[in-house]
């Protein structure tokens, strides 16, 4: 009998069931923004945690067969706030599970106004100014998923255990396999998700006044500028050439100088035979006699001789340069007899209490001190308005003896001060045919007009000047004697224009005879004391 063996095989079956669980967080933040009232408000935040399970089963060797089981589940958390809004800005964020997810959106919104400067000017300048507002939102969403998965798998396998008993009597042969396959799958799934949502909402305003989105700040300036245009140099000192008179010889000698006062009252000075003090009011045609005596010369306290130059103070006091007394004389306030304030009666000579030849007379602005041309000295001597006979004066120009240079003056007969407008006192010399200024006390001079020792007729040279004016803007007008002519020097020009006179003596409306005074009224018409003619010519001005 021979031996017949029989193998029983057993082929296991393994089932393999994974489970696949996916959350899923959403968050959804509203914000407004209001860019008229600069506010930004956050409405809603909500916050939406989806949880699906898929089961996935496996079975077989190298086959596989799916079988998915879903299982949702949603959280949803909200945040309202109750605002009306003009814009809504929505950001979302939405973050599928892995891992580690972190997700951060920044919203940014700025908003600019843009300057806008508006200048006017007429004479009014406005100015307008927009200021810029800045306002910066910024929303940061951190949300942090972190997923722990444990696995665990035991398997316990007790495979083939053979035994073979062989009975050899029997001739029968019993194979018993037993084979134990045990297997025991676990699945430990944790799942850990921290959310973590961070907002933070910065708004910065900027304004010039108040916290407002649209904030003005209106600035108006109006500024009044006077430009001041010389008349001289923009053709408005224009004067009808043909003179007007209104005294004549039947009212006066020879004048030698005038003057207005505030109130338009003309003063004329009438050096000889008559020796007096005229006025002439406003509208008048027969001067007054203020000061001297008619046809009368003298030395007395009434009398005059040979006057000069006149000056009429605040207080309406007179004073007269008396010429050939050598002395300056005050009538206070309408008195018809002089006091002594300047000089020595009949004295001449160099020492600083005497005059030798009084002319022209100026005062200061605050008719402090009085300034006297005492032409035989070539000098300018200062007074104190209160002095009295014999007081001691100062020398403040020339005094260095007759001449030409500028250290020295020649003769110096006519003066204006205007200290309002300028420090300097303006002079004529006589003999010196020139125009200097010269500010009080100063060693030296400046020549402004003709030429040092040289006469002439034409519009650079002068013969002879006498009587001058300067306005507000320092424009010289020089009556010119022995031209016969009155001139005009703009200011900073040595070559003038003549204005009145014809060059030649006459005694047409056009002409003048050593004129020797000039005066302006409130119109700026211009009068002039045409001496050899005798008589007062006014030139109108165009």
């Amino acid at each position: 009998m021979g031996l017949t063996s029989t193998s029983a095989t057993s082929i296991s079956t393994t089932t393999i069931t994974t489970t696949i669980s996916t959350t899923m967080s959403t968050i959804t933040t509203t914000i407004t923004s209001d860019t008229i009232n600069d506010i930004t408000t956050i409405l809603t935040t909500s916050n939406t945690i989806t949880s699906s399970s898929n089961s996935i089963i496996t079975s077989g060797i190298g086959d596989t067969s799916t079988a998915t089981l879903n299982t949702d589940s949603t959280a949803t958390t909200t945040t309202s706030t109750d605002t009306t809004s003009t814009t809504n800005l929505t950001t979302t964020t939405t973050t599928t599970e892995t891992t580690t997810t972190t997700t951060t959106t920044t919203t940014t919104t700025t908003t600019t106004s843009t300057e806008t400067t508006t200048t006017t000017t007429t004479e009014t300048t406005t100015t307008t100014t927009t200021t810029t507002t800045t306002t910066t939102i910024t929303t940061t969403t951190t949300t942090t998923t972190t997923t722990t998965e444990t696995t665990t798998t035991t398997t316990t396998t007790t495979t083939t255990t053979t035994t073979t008993t062989t009975t050899s009597t029997t001739s029968t042969t019993t194979t018993t396999t037993t084979t134990t396959t045990t297997t025991t799958t676990t699945t430990t799934a944790t799942k850990t998700t921290t959310i973590t949502t961070t907002t933070t909402t910065t708004t910065t305003t900027t304004t010039s006044s108040t916290p407002t989105t649209t904030t003005t700040t209106s600035t108006t300036s109006t500024t009044s500028t006077t430009t001041l245009v010389n008349p001289c140099t923009s053709g408005g000192y224009v004067w009808n050439t043909t003179g007007i008179t209104i005294l004549n010889s039947t009212q006066i000698s020879a004048a030698s100088n005038l003057f207005f006062d505030s109130s338009n009252t003309l003063y004329i000075v009438d050096e000889g035979p008559n020796s007096v003090i005229w006025k002439l009011p406003k509208n008048a045609v027969i001067p007054i006699l203020v000061a001297g005596q008619v046809l009368s010369t003298g030395s007395n306290s009434s009398q005059l001789s040979s006057p000069q130059s006149a000056y009429l103070d605040s207080q309406q006091n007179l004073y007269v340069s008396d010429y050939y007394n050598n002395r300056v004389q005050k009538y206070i306030n309408g008195s018809t007899r002089g006091i002594t304030m300047a000089g020595i009666l009949a004295t001449a000579g160099t020492a600083l209490n005497v005059i030798a030849g009084t002319r022209y007379i100026c005062f200061d602005a605050t008719e402090t001190y009085m300034y006297i041309a005492d032409s035989d000295d070539n000098r300018i001597m200062r007074f104190r308005s209160n002095s009295t006979s014999g007081t001691n004066g100062t020398i403040v120009a020339g005094g260095n003896g007759a001449g030409n240079g500028n250290t020295q003056l020649y003769y110096p007969w006519g003066m204006h001060y205007l200290p309002s407008v300028s420090s300097y006192l303006y002079i004529t010399n006589f003999n010196g045919h020139t125009v200097m200024k010269w500010a009080p006390g100063d060693t030296s001079g400046i020549f402004l007009a003709g030429t040092s020792g040289v006469s002439g007729s034409n519009a650079t040279l002068l013969n002879n000047p006498i009587g001058i004016k300067i306005d507000t803007y320092l424009n010289m007008f020089v009556v010119d004697q022995s031209n016969h002519r009155v001139q005009l020097f703009c200011n900073n020009n040595r070559t003038a224009s003549t204005i009145a006179g014809t060059g030649t003596a006459g005694a047409s409306a056009q002409q003048l005879n050593n004129p020797r005074g000039i005066a302006f009224d409130s119109l700026m018409n211009m009068y002039i004391a045409d001496a050899s003619n005798q008589r007062i010519q006014k030139f109108l001005k165009l």
